[in-house]
C-alpha cells in the first residue's frame, strides 16, 4: 500500500499528502538553497523525523513499562555540509525534566535513542548527536 503522494507545486515547493489520513505537508527549499524557507525543507523533515521517531519509541516503551513521558520536548538542530550538500549532523536535545524517572526508566529511554527506525535508517555519515536531560 502506498504511503504518500507528492506533487511539485512550483517555485521549489512540494505538497505531500499522507494517503491514509489525508493530512498534507508543504515543503520549501531552504533560503540558503534558493528557496523561500516558508515551510519545512525536506532535510528539515528528515531531522525532525529523527526526533519524532525517538519520541514515539520512548512513548511506546514508557507505556509498556507503566510510566509516562507526557509533556517532554526536544530541540532539533540540522547541520548541513557543503560538499556534498547533505545533512552532516542532527543535534537533538531532549528535555525530560518535567518527569521523575527511576534509573531503570532512564536506561529504557536511553536505549530508545539507538533503536528507533529513523536512527537505524540514517547513514553513518550523518552524525546523530542526541542528549537526554533528566532532573
Amino acid at each position: 500500500m502506498e504511503t504518500a503522494k507528492t506533487k511539485y507545486i512550483g517555485d521549489l515547493r512540494t505538497g505531500i499528502t499522507h494517503l491514509r489520513s489525508g493530512s498534507v505537508i508543504i515543503t520549501d527549499a531552504p533560503v540558503d538553497n534558493k528557496g523561500k524557507g516558508e515551510n519545512f525543507s525536506p532535510t528539515d523533515m528528515v531531522a525532525s523525523a529523527l526526533g519524532s521517531c525517538i519520541f514515539t519509541i520512548m512513548g511506546i516503551a514508557a507505556r509498556e513499562h507503566g510510566f509516562s513521558i507526557d509533556g517532554s520536548s526536544c530541540k532539533i538542530t540540522k547541520i548541513m555540509t557543503e560538499s556534498p550538500r547533505k545533512i552532516g549532523e542532527i543535534k537533538i536535545d531532549f528535555d525530560l525534566t518535567g518527569c521523575d524517572f527511576t534509573d531503570k526508566q532512564k536506561k529504557i529511554l536511553e536505549y530508545c535513542v539507538k533503536t528507533c527506525p529513523v536512527s537505524l535508517t540514517l547513514n553513518e555519515s550523518v552524525f546523530q548527536n542526541v542528549t537526554l536531560l533528566f532532573k
